[in-house]
């Protein structure tokens, strides 16, 4: 079922506002176009029920739709040391799951500001020593017998902790279970023996393979003709009054300051793709884009307003979870010669602090586009 914008917007504004109390939503609130854009073909819908986003206390998953997974978990929130962990394993029977450790730095701080480029952090479970892990760079990656031991204990009621020196950084297991389940679920392991929460002794031939990433077909867009450069200039009043017409877009009304500027591409022979600024907030804004037909009456359709930068046959989105910039969502669209199709949807984590731009890459949409 596809959402209308209204309720779309409803939910991204939902979705960002979930971003900043790390509690973030599921693959229902990835963009989709509205649903006159859809019925018309202008705008694809986003994530079709393959990947999906859930979170739980200090835990989350994200499963894309080659039916990878990655699960991130962090530090309680009240730690000043902070510490992550991605686990990370492709579907299929009898695939790996791979570990990564990652150091938080956000600001000066005069715990890891003093840290030396490469050194050792000892694991620990209930006190006890239990592996040693080379990082470099504040990240690190886990051999399997971390892996195996961090995956056996975070089931469990567990302290966890990685400890350099006098330093100690915690990491969490609320929310663990739930989210390794949702890994087994989402990937068909329950009741096999390659399962990490619900293990048994059923065939791992009942696990879901992986798919394909699927390949997006971009064809390179007509030349610009005569007028082209003119073209919002020439019909800038009847244009805007006909785009105010399919969308509610403050920075396009009678009442924002200023006249709005609009910019065009050509898209083919009669339609042209028109965007201006649609809103502003305190750390995010949008840019609004409709395909419109090169005479007038133009009949424009919205075919996305969440963008955060438009260019020749591509828009994208990238938005801060919150004004401090530590968690984002991002989203990219290409134009395949009949609609804009959504070629990536991802969120770099949580709002913990970890770094600047975020912590991992957590998909839930990708694929390969070919640019022709």
């Amino acid at each position: 079922m596809f959402l209308s914008f209204s309720s779309r917007n409803r939910l991204r504004r939902a979705f960002v506002q979930v971003l900043a109390a790390s509690v973030m939503a599921t693959s229902t609130l990835l963009f989709a176009g509205n649903d006159t854009a859809e019925s018309r073909g202008y705008l694809t819908p986003s994530v079709t029920g393959e990947g999906f986003h859930f979170s739980h206390r200090d835990w989350e998953i994200a499963c894309d739709n080659t039916r990878t997974c990655r699960a991130a978990g962090y530090s309680p929130q009240d730690e000043d040391l902070k510490v992550s962990v991605l686990l990370s394993r492709v579907a299929g029977p009898g695939t790996p799951v791979l570990g990564e450790l990652k150091i938080g730095q956000y600001g000066d701080d005069p715990v890891v500001d003093k840290l030396p480029p490469e050194f050792d952090l000892a694991m620990q479970i209930n006190g006890g020593h239990v592996a040693t892990i080379r990082v470099r760079d504040l990240h690190a990656q886990m051999s399997a017998e971390v892996v195996s031991a961090l995956l056996t204990t975070l089931v469990r009621s567990s302290r966890i902790a990685f400890v350099h020196g006098a330093d100690r950084w915690d990491l969490s297991d609320r929310g663990a279970t739930a989210a390794l389940l949702k890994m087994d679920e989402f990937q068909g392991r329950i009741g096999t023996p390659g399962a990490l929460v619900r293990s048994g002794k059923q065939s791992e031939s009942s696990v879901r393979p992986a798919v394909a990433i699927p390949v997006v077909h971009a064809p390179r867009l007509p030349p610009p003709q005569p007028g082209d450069d003119t073209f919002t200039i020439r019909h800038g009043t009847a244009l805007l009054a006909a785009l105010r017409e399919s969308s509610d877009c403050s920075a396009i009304s009678d009442k924002w300051p200023g006249t709005p500027h609009l910019e065009a591409t050509r898209l083919s022979n009669t339609q042209m793709l028109v965007s201006s600024l649609c809103w502003l907030g305190a750390y995010n804004s949008s840019t609004a884009s409709w395909i419109v037909q090169t005479t007038p009456p133009f009949r424009p359709q919205l075919v996305n307003d969440q963008a955060s930068d438009v260019s020749a046959g591509s828009m994208s989105a990238r938005q801060k979870g919150r004004g401090l910039g530590d968690c984002w969502s991002l989203d990219d669209w290409i134009w395949n010669g009949e609609a804009f199709v959504h070629t990536h949807s991802s969120t770099t984590g949580m709002c913990r602090l970890m770094e600047p731009g975020g912590a991992w890459n957590l998909p839930v949409w990708l694929t390969r586009v070919d640019e022709q």
